[in-house]
């Protein structure tokens, strides 16, 4: 049958990304506590397209997924990169990988156990040129977390309004930096963590633990940067703070990334 993929292209246009988005697919990934956990992820993987080819083909990425099923982690990016190099024979290849992590939390109070879901993210590329590959790797996680108004509480004779915010923390890194351990950072810069089950108990520990510790989008910002900055396996971060404000109709944020 005719490649049609492979025929020419006369407008000497190269394309940087060319591949399939949005695959829904399981994975394994590495779990502090419990060594791995299963769960699915949307996958996006691209290469570079040289101009004189008119396309890409988009089933040689699902071939490459299904030859690593199973083994799809952070240890395993790099080597899932060079195959689509090879099978491509590309300058560039991304592989973009995101998921819900599960982490067990235990309520405050009554000690109530239940699974908590956080966005995480792997997003990974490899660069071929003369000198060599240069593979990039960017581990990111999505917190949600509650915050108190530091203003309204001071200004208000009852009370301070809060939001549910979003703590979002991306990282490079020497060395294996856990998804916990960049959740851990963003719950502790917050006013409150969020908890998938609280009894009446817990619900006021809670609410009173924040009221005691307002914040703004600011300070969730540089609490997180600080911490960064002192972990010396991190070699660049970028943490972004957004608050789902409750008594406007917009929301706050803040955004600090290393030099």
């Amino acid at each position: 049958m005719k490649d049609v993929q492979n025929s020419h292209d006369d407008r000497r246009i190269p394309l940087q990304k060319v591949g399939i988005k949005g695959v829904q697919y399981p994975i394994t990934v590495m779990d502090r506590q419990n060594k791995s956990q299963h769960t699915t992820a949307k996958v996006n993987m691209y290469v570079d397209l040289p101009h004189n080819y008119k396309g890409t083909h988009m089933s040689r990425f699902v071939e490459i997924l299904n030859e690593h099923h199973g083994r799809v982690s952070v240890l395993e990016m790099d080597d899932i990169l060079k195959a689509m190099m090879s099978k491509f024979d590309c300058k560039t290849a991304h592989l973009e990988i995101r998921f819900p992590y599960f982490i067990e939390k235990a309520a405050p109070v009554s000690g109530a156990l239940s699974l908590m879901d956080y966005d995480c993210w792997l997003l990974a590329s490899l660069d071929r040129s003369s000198s060599g590959d240069v593979f990039d790797m960017v581990i990111g996680v999505g917190v949600p977390v509650t915050m108190v108004c530091p203003c309204s509480k001071e200004i208000s004779d009852r009370g301070a309004h809060n939001q549910r915010s979003t703590i979002t923390i991306q990282v490079r890194s020497t060395a294996l930096v856990w998804f916990e351990e960049l959740i851990e950072i963003a719950e502790n810069a917050a006013s409150s963590p969020v908890y998938t089950l609280l009894k009446r108990d817990d619900e006021k520990a809670v609410t009173e633990a924040a009221y005691d510790r307002p914040l703004f989008a600011e300070d969730a910002a540089r609490n997180v940067s600080e911490k960064l900055r002192e972990d010396n396996r991190i070699i660049w971060y970028r943490v972004e703070s957004e608050n789902q404000e409750s008594i406007h109709n917009h929301n706050a944020y803040a955004m600090a990334e290393s030099d």
